[in-house]
């Protein structure tokens, strides 16, 4: 019996929620999900990112499906043609080195998020995936969660920066 008290003690602070947008590692637009009380109460619904799944309004979501299901087809076309143009793309740094190929810093997420935006192509830096800051001259590539099962690979090459001659 213990158990079973344990189970609804878990279930009393969960709530059902519908999605109006996508969030990360929650889910997409129009889903229901359990999160906890205080995470939908404080957060999701205030600020407009979650309803509550009562009963009405999951029958507002059946009404709007259709909308939804055309709106994540077609970020997920945008998704698969940003895919494409990143995988293209060559990213080169040129920085100062030392003797070995260390670098005197590093290049992180942030760095390679704003060389992109300089080329027009803007993505959140939490989407590129890197297990450390680059500290050494080469080739690197990473992947960059585009959009749910989408996801590229981007390539970044390290070069030294010439010492200028005067």
């Amino acid at each position: 019996m213990a158990v079973d008290k344990n189970r609804l003690k878990f279930l009393e602070v969960l709530m059902e929620v519908i999605l109006r947008q996508d969030v990360d590692g929650l889910g997409l637009e129009g889903d229901i999900v359990n999160v906890a009380k205080g995470y939908a109460r404080n957060y999701l619904i205030p600020k407009g990112t979650a309803l509550e799944a009562s009963p009405q309004n999951i029958k507002a979501l059946e009404l709007q499906f259709k909308k939804i299901e055309v709106r994540r087809s077609k970020a997920k076309d945008d998704a698969e043609k940003l895919r494409e143009k990143i995988e293209e793309m060559v990213l080169t740094f040129s920085v100062k080195a030392g003797e070995e190929g260390k670098l005197y810093g590093s290049i992180t997420t942030m760095d390679i998020a704003s060389y992109l935006e300089r080329q027009g192509i803007v993505i959140d830096r939490r989407k590129i995936i890197i297990e450390k800051p680059i500290k050494s001259l080469g080739e690197f590539e990473f992947p960059v969660k585009i959009y749910p099962e989408v996801i590229g690979s981007l390539k970044v090459i390290v070069v030294a920066e010439k010492e200028k001659e005067g």
